[in-house]
C-alpha cells in the first residue's frame, strides 16, 4: 500500500454459531458490503436454509443488503449502518443544520428548515452506483434562500442555488425497521452476541495459528488453504468441548458435540473432495519416505 503495509488481496467471509465455523467463502471485493448476498446464496445451497436472523456488523448494511435479505431471502436482518451510532449521538440529534431532524408537514410533503422556511417537494429522482443498483429519490427545495441569515450554517457560502434534500423513502424505512429491532431486548441480545461469536475465530486464527498471510497465490487454492485452517479450528473446538463433557459426564453435552461433528462434517464434504488429491500425494511422499528408512 505504499506506506508499509501489505495490500489485502482476498476477502475471507465466515458465518459461525458458537465459534465453530459452518461456512465460508474467499471474495476479491475490496469490502464486505457486495459479500454478503453471494455468501448468504452459498449458505442456502449448502444447508437448504438460512437461520431466522441474518447478523452481521455495519460494513454490511446497505440498501441492496437489507432489500435481499428481506425480499428474496425471507429473512430478518439485525445489521447495523453506517450512522448508527451517530444518529443515537446528542449532538447529532441537536443539531439544528441537520436535515435529519428537521421537521416534516406529512400533509403538504414539506420539510421546515430552521428559519421556518418550507421546502417542498419538486421532482422524483434516481441514481445508479457503479454496480448498477439504483436508488429512488424524492427532491425537496426551497424558494428562496437568498436573504436567508442562517445560509452559511446551512449551505456553502458560495451556493448560489437554494436549499435542496434528497431524500431516499426506502433507505429510511430499512433505518428504521432495524432501529426498532435492536431497540427489543431478544433482537439487541442476539446482535451483542455476533463479537463474542465470530470475532474470536480471526483471533485464533492469527494468535494462535500464527496464520497471517497465505502461502499460495490464486482464489481457488487460497480457498483450499484457508479451509484447512478453519477445519483446524473446528477440530480444536470439538475436541474442547468433549474433553469437558467428558469431564462432566453430561449426555446433553455429548449429543451437542455430536451435532457440532454433523455439521463440521458437512461443512467440509465439499472441501475434501477437492483435496483428495493433496492427501494422496501425501500418502505417495509418506509411503517413499518409509521405503528409504528401510533400505537404509
Amino acid at each position: 500500500m505504499k506506506n508499509g503495509q501489505l495490500k489485502p488481496g482476498y476477502n475471507l467471509q465466515i458465518a459461525t454459531n458458537s465459534q465453530f465455523v459452518l461456512s465460508y467463502n474467499v471474495y476479491q471485493n475490496p469490502t464486505d458490503t457486495r459479500t454478503m448476498v453471494p455468501f448468504l446464496t452459498l449458505i442456502k445451497e449448502t444447508y437448504g436454509h438460512l437461520s431466522e436472523y441474518i447478523v452481521a456488523d455495519a460494513g454490511y448494511g446497505s440498501e441492496p443488503n437489507y432489500m435481499a435479505i428481506i425480499d428474496e431471502f425471507n429473512r430478518t436482518p439485525l445489521i447495523t449502518y453506517g450512522m448508527f451510532i451517530k444518529d443515537k449521538t446528542n449532538k447529532y440529534k441537536s443539531d439544528i443544520f441537520n436535515t435529519q431532524n428537521w421537521k416534516y408537514d406529512e400533509i403538504n410533503d414539506e420539510f421546515i428548515c430552521p428559519n421556518h422556511k418550507r421546502l417542498g417537494f419538486k421532482r422524483y429522482a434516481y441514481r445508479y452506483d457503479k454496480y448498477g443498483f439504483r436508488r429512488d429519490f424524492k427532491l425537496y427545495e426551497c424558494d428562496n434562500c437568498s436573504e436567508c441569515p442562517l445560509k452559511n450554517n446551512c449551505m456553502k457560502s458560495n451556493s448560489k442555488s437554494n436549499k435542496k434534500i434528497m431524500r431516499n423513502d426506502n433507505w429510511e424505512y430499512f433505518k428504521a425497521q432495524i432501529n426498532q429491532k435492536l431497540s427489543e431486548p431478544e433482537t439487541k441480545e442476539i446482535y451483542n452476541q455476533r463479537k463474542i461469536d465470530v470475532e474470536p475465530v480471526f483471533g485464533f486464527m492469527k494468535a494462535i495459528l500464527g496464520f497471517t498471510r497465505m502461502s499460495v497465490r490464486c482464489i481457488n487454492k487460497v480457498k483450499r488453504e484457508l479451509g484447512f485452517v478453519l477445519m483446524a479450528l473446528n477440530i480444536r473446538k470439538v475436541v474442547a468441548q468433549r474433553a469437558n463433557y467428558n469431564q462432566n459426564n453430561n449426555e446433553k453435552g455429548n449429543f451437542y458435540i455430536i451435532s457440532i461433528e454433523i455439521a463440521f462434517f458437512h461443512l467440509s464434504k465439499n472441501f475434501m473432495s477437492q483435496t483428495v488429491f493433496l492427501i494422496k500425494k501425501i500418502e505417495v511422499v509418506m509411503r517413499t519416505y518409509h521405503d528409504l528408512n528401510i533400505h537404509t
